[in-house]
């Protein structure tokens, strides 16, 4: 007489292995779909980055050749007045700009949040326009408006008998870059923050108006709180980008009749050293002696508003 053993499988074992292999089969079918933007990242950011701060730690001269110098560049670079007077220029534009970006953005932003018609739409489209316009149209339809032979400023000022100031002079001439910036990105950021506000509940609202809120105290006190992590992002992006100013000031710096230098800017320094004096290395260092500096505000600024942000 003979026994026959029959050997069942452990229950949910054979479904495990299907949905181990569909995963397996969808994550080799993603990195086919990304590897294209991956081989594109690799050759155009990280290969460069890579190169340029090797070119970073040696120094080119004539008479020496090419010598390594390690970190004798970037100790230069923290002690050279033109990077540091460039820096401190920045941040007084980051100091003048984030806020004046912020408050045109939000405000508009909180203005198109109570409106419920065809206005709203029509509004948001306009006021996000000009981030659509190429940076370098906005600041060369700036600069033809701000220039006092042939702008329209000149012919404004007669009609009530004034001369017009001259907004690329020296002295003015901040206040014109201020001004471009903010046109030019307040609309991305009320986008941002429009999204934010649109993405809360309703109820609440409505819960502010049954305990008799108004619409500045329902603004002040429920809107702006709720959409503080977005708040910090647009903060973010605003300070990253006001640390990298460059093709606004190059734009104008023809015109603006040396009311820009070569080194208005940090990037407008590592630009002129690497394209007009061929000091790739010593351009190089500067580039990412800017890198360090905004990673490091960028850190500290996320890191004293991680509650708003929501990073713990």
């Amino acid at each position: 007489m003979t026994a026959t053993a029959t050997i069942v499988a452990p229950a949910g074992r054979a479904p495990r292995e299907r949905r181990s292999r569909l995963d397996a089969r969808r994550q080799r079918w993603g990195w086919l779909f990304v590897s294209p933007f991956l081989v594109v990242f690799a050759l155009f950011l990280i290969f460069p980055l890579f190169y340029a701060f090797g070119m970073s730690l040696f120094t080119t001269g004539l008479a020496t050749g090419t010598q390594f110098t390690g970190i004798g560049n970037y100790v230069k670079a923290f002690t050279d007045p033109l990077f540091l007077e460039g820096m401190l220029r920045v941040l007084a534009f980051a100091v003048v700009m984030i806020p004046a970006q912020l408050i045109v953005a939000l405000v508009a932003a909180l203005v198109l949040d109570s409106l419920a018609s065809w206005l709203s739409k029509a509004s948001r489209l306009l006021i996000f326009a000009p981030y659509a316009i190429p940076v370098v149209i906005g600041a060369l339809m700036w600069s033809f408006l701000y220039s006092p032979r042939f702008g329209p400023a000149g012919s404004l000022f007669e009609l009530v008998g004034l001369t017009a100031p001259d907004f690329l002079g020296a002295g003015s001439v901040f206040g014109s870059l201020v001004n471009i910036v903010t046109w030019q990105w307040s609309g991305y950021y009320m986008i941002v923050i429009y999204a934010a506000l649109r993405s809360i509940d309703p109820s609440i609202y409505e819960a502010a108006r049954i305990d008799g809120a108004n619409g500045l105290q329902t603004a002040l006190r429920i809107k702006i709180p709720m959409i503080s992590s977005s708040m910090v992002m647009v903060i973010t992006f605003a300070l990253i980008g006001t640390l990298q100013f460059f093709t606004e000031p190059v734009v104008l710096r023809n015109i603006a009749q040396g009311a820009i230098d070569a080194a208005y800017t940090p990037n407008m320094y590592a630009y002129s050293l690497a394209f007009s004096y061929s000091q790739f290395n010593y351009a190089s260092t500067i580039a990412f002696s800017l890198g360090i500096l905004v990673f490091a505000g960028s850190f500290v600024f996320l890191l004293l508003t991680r509650k708003q942000s929501g990073l713990k």
